[in-house]
């Protein structure tokens, strides 16, 4: 299994437009909906602020370069710059899924 944290540093103020942006677009549930996916959730920090994290995780590899390939997963890509400063992705795998 492969589990993804993906922190976004939003642009000031815009962390709930793009998380909005995301819910209309259906990005998580296409995602969720993908051959491999195991989880794929965003969470907004306790205390407030300008980050979104969301956490994935993906059955193997394969599954995880098939996400790389969807129209959502694009979309994704060209709404980021709209809203997000930084992204930082912290990447763990194990030996098989649970």
């Amino acid at each position: 299994m492969i589990v993804l944290n993906v922190t976004y540093q939003c642009k000031p103020d815009c962390r709930e437009a793009f998380l909005e942006a995301i819910l209309r677009e259906g990005i998580g549930e296409a995602s969720r909906a993908e051959a491999g996916n195991l989880k794929y959730d965003y969470y907004l920090p306790f205390d407030g602020g300008d980050e979104l994290l969301l956490i994935e995780k993906w059955r193997d590899e394969s599954a995880l370069k098939a996400h790389a390939e969807q129209p959502h997963y694009a979309r994704l890509k060209e709404l980021k710059p709209l809203y997000v400063t930084e992204t930082v992705v912290e990447r763990f795998g194990t030996a098989e899924a649970e």
